[in-house]
């Protein structure tokens, strides 16, 4: 009997992780000849989640618990989690129901097929029209740019074969970006569409800086175009000073009492000029905090506790 590990990364989710550890084990006891184990990794939740987590382990052996030392991102707890799987495979599954949890069946039949990553793509979602039209324009973006295809509007819902989940692990990336992994690893994905609800219980942990967060992480793991883009509009601005620079002197020597080149170009140029500069200086500063994130090779997390879990930690 094939074996799977649903992986569910939760932070201040009280109200939803009972719900998603229910609504799993519904699906789950309509598939035939599968097993299933629930592990959920909580980054050091503040509110009644690891409460709640112990008591459905406490009841339920097939809840397996990783409670993190500290909060260490949302980048690093789900990768973690995932390639904690013990199972033949393992899907991923966040704990805000956002991702439908009963797409699971299909994700089984697609690897019972011989499918070794099936993938969940929101094609469409129940949120505001500009926040999904700029997700599209980024994922739209970002696949542009990219060394490799990437999978659009793909944020890690799936089934992950061992296999992949093994080249996962060779690649050994302290902050790791899962989207653009899969496709680095070769894998062709089985793409199941689906709609995206709005959440229902409790509030988004995304903000700002998370969002941006992620949306850089795929840029700079993933593409080298920006700092070309950057060099050549180097050039080209250059070229462009140069030549505005020429025809002032022209028009000056032609026309030296009538002509005044005056206070009001100067200043637009120099901070046009300067807002480019920092531009750039900014994004290359993204590359170099990319490469010390990972010339540091500091752990994904640190465990501070295992439930149900035998074995010691995949690090």
């Amino acid at each position: 009997m094939k074996h799977i590990t649903v992986v569910t990364p939760c932070y201040n989710e009280e109200d939803n992780v009972e719900e998603v550890y229910r609504q799993t084990r519904e699906v789950f006891a309509t598939i035939e000849g599968v097993s299933y184990e629930h592990l959920f990794i909580d980054n050091c939740s503040s509110d009644r989640t690891p409460d709640l987590l112990r008591a459905m382990a406490a009841s339920d052996p097939k809840v397996k618990v990783i409670l993190n030392a500290r909060n260490f991102g949302h980048i690093r707890s789900p990768y973690h989690g995932l390639l904690q799987a013990g199972g033949d495979a393992a899907i991923l599954l966040v704990c805000d129901l956002q991702d439908p949890p009963e797409l699971m069946r299909s994700f089984v039949e697609e690897w019972r097929k011989g499918a070794k990553l099936v993938v969940g793509v929101k094609p469409s979602a129940d949120e505001s029209s500009l926040m999904f039209a700029i997700r599209r324009l980024y994922y739209r973006m970002v696949t542009r740019i990219a060394d490799v295809k990437l999978i659009q509007n793909f944020t890690g819902f799936g089934l992950y074969d061992r296999k992949v989940l093994e080249q996962l692990r060779r690649i050994d990336d302290p902050y790791p970006y899962l989207r653009g992994l899969i496709s680095e690893v070769g894998f062709e994905p089985v793409q199941i569409p689906y709609n995206q609800p709005r959440r229902r219980r409790g509030i988004t942990k995304n903000n700002f800086y998370t969002l941006y967060d992620i949306a850089m992480l795929g840029i700079t793991s993933h593409s080298r175009v920006p700092l070309r883009i950057a060099t050549m509009a180097g050039f080209i601005l250059s070229g462009l000073s140069l030549f505005v620079s020429l025809v002032y002197l022209v028009l000056k020597l032609a026309f030296w009492n009538e002509f005044s080149a005056g206070t009001a170009p100067i200043l637009i140029g120099m901070f046009f000029f300067a807002s480019v500069q920092l531009f750039f200086i900014g994004l290359l500063g993204e590359y170099v905090g990319a490469i010390l994130t990972h010339v540091m090779k500091r752990p994904l997390v640190v465990e501070r506790e295992r439930i149900n879990m035998n074995q010691a930690p995949d690090l």
